[in-house]
């Protein structure tokens, strides 16, 4: 990308990010992503640490986030671009390892074609290696919606061990959004609306659904949430589908289900 003596013009900005100059101006009218200064003419200059702003715009988008919700995180005292730039190398390298995975297995195909009776389980290679790189879907993420959404995060954060997370607020100090890692997921925290029809167990009086979550020790676990006052539905049993599981409910009437694989 070519520069100027004072940043980047707006266009190789479009470009290079695979958006439109419309869609910058917008980030700017909303003030999620200000060009740093302006050529005497009033065209906008992006410096490099708009160009950070920009990559973690993009980043956020692609999870999946509103603006709004973009914008709130673009406030997170907490984020770190090393971090962001080792998980997105990471899930990079990943997808160029499948891609040769798959260029190698359809050359050895492709050689085989002369010997039926022996690509049948080439072609199995192929097919998941063809999932493994192609599949659109880049990440899981659950919502969950409370009544009270701060007592929410904080219940799962100090009774199941959620976490860490970051919880946002709008300009009268309502909770709108939370999020908590879980494991390599990611569980998102909803306030109820009338608007998409979303209510919390506790509005319902039942649960709709069940989040299980994958632990190292489910008896352990199954302890330490019974000591700071998860209501459990049933202690840790081995299930006949080959899992060790306890379930719970949340201080809303939300269903639970800790487990790990038997051995």
């Amino acid at each position: 990308m070519d520069t100027d003596p004072q940043g980047y013009r707006i266009g190789e900005i479009a470009s290079a990010a695979g958006v439109t100059v419309r869609t910058l101006h917008h980030y700017d009218e909303i003030g999620l992503l200000t060009a740093s200064s302006r050529t005497e003419a009033g065209h906008r200059i992006y410096t490099d640490d708009d160009l950070a702003a920009l990559y973690r715009i993009a980043m956020l988008r692609r999870l999946g986030l509103s603006l709004d919700e973009v914008k709130a995180a673009l406030n997170d005292p907490e984020w770190d671009l090393a971090s962001t730039l080792q998980t997105h190398l990471a899930a990079t390298e990943a997808r160029l390892a499948a891609g040769a995975r798959l260029r190698s297995h359809l050359s050895v195909l492709l050689s085989q074609l002369d010997h039926p009776d022996h690509t049948g389980h080439r072609f199995i290679e192929v097919l998941h290696d063809m999932t493994a790189f192609d599949n659109p879907v880049r990440q899981r993420i659950s919502i969950l919606v409370y009544q009270d959404l701060e007592a929410g995060f904080e219940f799962l954060q100090h009774v199941f061990g959620l976490g860490p997370g970051t919880i946002e607020h709008d300009g009268d100090g309502h909770p709108v959004h939370a999020s908590l890692e879980a494991g390599d997921g990611v569980v998102w925290l909803h306030p109820e609306t009338s608007e998409f029809k979303l209510a919390s167990p506790r509005t319902l009086g039942a649960a709709t659904a069940t989040m299980a979550i994958m632990v190292d020790d489910v008896d352990a676990h199954h302890a330490l949430a019974s000591e700071r006052g998860a209501e459990i539905v049933y202690p840790p049993v081995d299930q006949p589908y080959g899992y060790r599981e306890y379930s719970a409910r949340d201080h809303e009437g939300g269903l639970w289900s800790f487990m790990k694989a038997l051995d």
